[in-house]
């Protein structure tokens, strides 16, 4: 049985060994080894984290019988509170198809109540792209942000109204 829970600092190496687990998997085919590299310094270090958190991403993670197997983050964008940021959501590979993916987009739905929609980046060439139009997503732009070193993200931004 899955258990999501709300995490805070305590569960950061909980979510930075389980993004070393997911990030390799996920992204080789989409990005170089040294884009993933980079990003996971600028994304999971311990610091980056922790002013993620400081900034109100709020961390969920979901448990099968006590064994971590799938993270998100979320909050309110800054420019309009009605609509709140996907940050990030990621299944270790072995459990995806399992519904875990829906059960988190379904928690952080009642936790954001009563917001009006969430949105959220993907890479345009991520497979999860197809996960996210099925459980209602709608693509509504483009996005290519430069993070910097010569990388770039080029996405999708992608929301469910509800």
């Amino acid at each position: 049985m899955i258990l999501v829970k709300k995490v805070g600092k305590e569960a950061l190496p909980v979510i930075q060994n389980l993004a070393n687990i997911i990030w390799p998997a996920t992204y080789s085919e989409l990005v170089t080894p040294q884009q993933v590299d980079y990003m996971m310094e600028l994304i999971y270090s311990n610091s980056s984290l922790q002013k993620q958190i400081e900034k109100g991403h709020q961390f969920i993670i979901a448990y099968d019988d006590d064994k971590a197997v799938a993270f998100a983050s979320y909050s309110a964008r800054e420019d309009n509170p009605e609509v709140y940021k996907l940050h990030k959501i990621y299944i270790l590979p072995n459990q995806q198809g399992k519904g875990i993916g829906k059960q988190l987009i379904d928690y952080i739905k009642n936790d954001i109540i009563p917001a009006s929609s969430l949105q959220l980046n993907v890479n345009r060439n991520n497979k999860a792209l197809q996960f996210y139009q099925k459980i209602g997503f709608k693509i509504i732009a483009e996005e290519d942000i430069d993070i910097g070193n010569g990388f770039y993200m080029n996405d999708y931004i992608m929301e469910i109204k509800w």
